[in-house]
């Protein structure tokens, strides 16, 4: 399990109380698994100092303004391509029909091209094949990520940490990970995510240092 795909989905996720207080947690992830570079994790950790420190309310704010203010920057991929025609229904049954294959039920209201819950799905997958499921959508992540660029918003550098980590080299030891069948059940991939191991400081961690959460849909 690729645990930087999960920390950006999380960080992505509306920004409850539980995604703030393990998003320093998650910071440190971002360097031990060393799958972005050095400028890409320093945004990103520049994000997380920003999360820190706001306010709940202003945390809130921010993101409804990043991501709920028109189809500009939504977090909802397919709208992107397809806009509300049928071919965005049929792209995105096809897509549930690929989480549901792995193992992976989406929650009421959730919409499958969600970036947040395709982060999680690819955190499950497979090194290669996660990277070749980003690279599909990477240039409008990208995309989104300058949009929220030009508008100074605190949340760009995580849409271009995601876009980048379908280019590049995979480090060594997932580079040559194998692909063989895998259970990828959620109870599988719970107790995947508990024994990840992550030390800072010679402390252990705890158990799950980037929880799942109930996402908040970004409705369009």
């Amino acid at each position: 399990m690729m645990l930087t795909f999960r920390v950006l989905s999380a960080l992505l996720s509306y920004p409850s109380p539980d995604i703030r207080t393990a998003a320093g947690e998650g910071a440190h992830i971002l360097c031990e698994e060393k799958l972005l570079s050095d400028a890409a994790v320093a945004e990103v950790c520049g994000f997380v100092a920003w999360l820190l420190g706001s306010a709940q309310l202003d945390a809130e704010a921010a993101y409804v303004e990043a991501f709920d203010r028109g189809r500009s920057t939504s977090l909802h991929l397919f709208e992107h391509i397809h806009g509300e025609s049928r071919e965005r229904g049929e792209a995105m049954l096809k897509l549930l029909l690929r989480y549901r294959a792995h193992g992976l039920e989406m929650q009421a209201g959730e919409l499958p091209d969600y970036l947040p819950l395709f982060l999680e799905f690819l955190s499950t997958r497979p090194p290669v094949e996660a990277r070749k499921h980003l690279a599909e959508v990477a240039d409008i992540i990208a995309l989104i990520g300058r949009r929220l660029r030009a508008r100074g918003s605190p949340h760009a550098p995580l849409l271009s940490a995601v876009a980048s980590l379908a280019e590049g080299r995979l480090p060594d030891a997932l580079e040559n990970q194998s692909a063989e069948e895998r259970d990828d059940t959620p109870a599988a991939l719970d107790a995947a995510w508990e024994e990840a191991p992550v030390t800072f400081n010679d402390a252990a961690p705890p158990a799950d240092p980037v929880p799942r959460v109930t996402r908040q849909t970004v409705q369009p």
